[in-house]
């Protein structure tokens, strides 16, 4: 099978390296550390089936576009990319569904969110409606962080039109878990569950990021957990889709809090999580080509199987990210990290100079990516190619997954 992946970040070059243990690859656009990386359209691409990374394609429609050529796609149409395109429509299906997650409101003027701001018990959270890079919440105990969110949201300062209406919900204690599930309109299956690390510092501190880093498995997130999940947030979710006339043929992503009462739902996402790609898909034993296509047919069959081991994947990221990146500058040791046994280096941020060595490019540049038979033995291996990775100013966390460890 020749399977067109769109996109050109980690987590397409990750989808890329895992489908192509089967199938022939091609990735549009890519970037030039994706092997089989073109700059023809998808529309333009003759493949058996096409699989859509990012969001904003998924959003703008991309997936519709290529179904209407008679092409067979993996990612939802645009009505239901609109889970992700809209954080306030997202919630109200979620509550029609009868999906559990936090108290929250939609907002477009300043007093009513302030008002509801006041009612809370002293944790915020505050995100834009629409699409901001995986960037646009802030999570505070400090009021007046919050309010000054809501001011930058509303005014269009922060995200322009993508934050002119807002979600403010409370805040919810525990840990975090990503539940990846495919679906095929009726029928979904989970993958391996992941957590992510949202902040850019040590110890979940600084501004949010798209994601630092992830491990997966997940202690925490136990068999029972993972049933309950695809149990009362998923299959229920699927179910208020159909409803609305929305074949949901794509990933679900199901952000979520272990709280004390139960997993609440924080957001669904409409593709493949980044970085939980990175750990989540290089665990899987199954052909994930096959996987995919049943559910672009809407045909799901074969549940995905596991390896045993772990997987930690280490995002390395340029100067001064989130905010303003400094690019330009040459990677040096990759070839160095790629050869320890059981990593793989997935490019994101990156491009060629004229010489064609691989220089940054954007925020988060590589995420590299350690495998073995526990969390401990993946995550020595992603730090230790880590070591070998180097530009001026390459920033990464150094407690990825070290909780993790039994």
């Amino acid at each position: 099978m020749k399977i067109c992946v769109v996109g050109s970040g980690g987590r397409e070059h990750a989808l890329a390296t895992v489908l192509r243990r089967h199938h022939e690859v091609v990735v549009t656009p890519g970037n030039p550390g994706i092997p089989g990386s073109v700059s023809t359209p998808a529309t333009e691409l003759e493949a058996d089936l096409y699989v859509i990374g990012p969001e904003a394609p998924l959003v703008a429609g991309l997936a519709d576009e290529l179904r209407a050529m008679g092409r067979l796609v993996f990612g939802p149409g645009a009505d239901g990319a609109r889970l992700e395109g809209s954080k306030a429509w997202m919630k109200d299906v979620l509550v029609e569904a009868g999906v559990p997650t936090a108290a929250h409101g939609t907002f477009d003027s300043i007093e009513p969110a302030f008002a509801f701001l006041d009612t809370l018990d002293g944790l915020y959270v505050v995100k834009t409606d629409g699409l901001a890079a995986g960037k646009g919440v802030v999570v505070t105990t400090s009021i007046d962080e919050a309010r000054d969110a809501v001011r930058d949201y509303l005014s269009g300062e922060a995200f322009g039109d993508a934050g002119r209406t807002l979600v403010i919900e409370e805040g919810l204690t525990g840990p975090e878990v990503s539940v990846l599930a495919i679906c095929d309109g009726t029928r979904a299956f989970a993958l391996a569950p992941a957590q992510d690390f949202k902040r850019i510092f040590d110890g979940d501190l600084g501004p949010n990021t798209g994601g630092m880093g992830a491990y997966s498995p997940v202690p925490v997130a136990t068999d029972d957990v993972v049933a309950m999940v695809m149990n009362d947030c998923v299959a229920p979710t699927l179910a208020t889709l159909r409803a609305k006339g929305i074949d949901y043929r794509g990933v679900l992503y199901a952000g979520l809090m272990l709280t004390p009462t139960g997993p609440k739902m924080l957001e669904y996402n409409v593709r493949f999580g980044d970085p939980e790609t990175q750990v989540v898909l290089p665990r899987l034993t199954s052909d994930l080509g096959e996987l995919l296509a049943q559910a672009a047919a809407g045909e799901l069959r074969d549940a995905p199987t596991f390896d045993n081991g772990a997987a930690v994947t280490v995002v390395c990221a340029a100067e001064g990210y989130p905010r303003d990146v400094r690019t330009g500058d040459v990677i040096e040791g990759l070839d160095a990290a790629s050869a320890i046994e059981g990593v793989s280096v997935f490019c994101a941020g990156v491009t060629a100079d004229a010489d064609g060595r691989l220089i940054t490019a954007g925020g988060r540049v590589l995420a590299v990516t350690g495998q073995g038979a526990d969390i401990a033995a993946a995550r020595s291996r992603a730090f230790e190619a880590v070591g070998h990775i180097s530009w001026p100013g390459l920033q990464h966390r150094n407690d990825i997954a070290a909780s993790a460890i039994i």
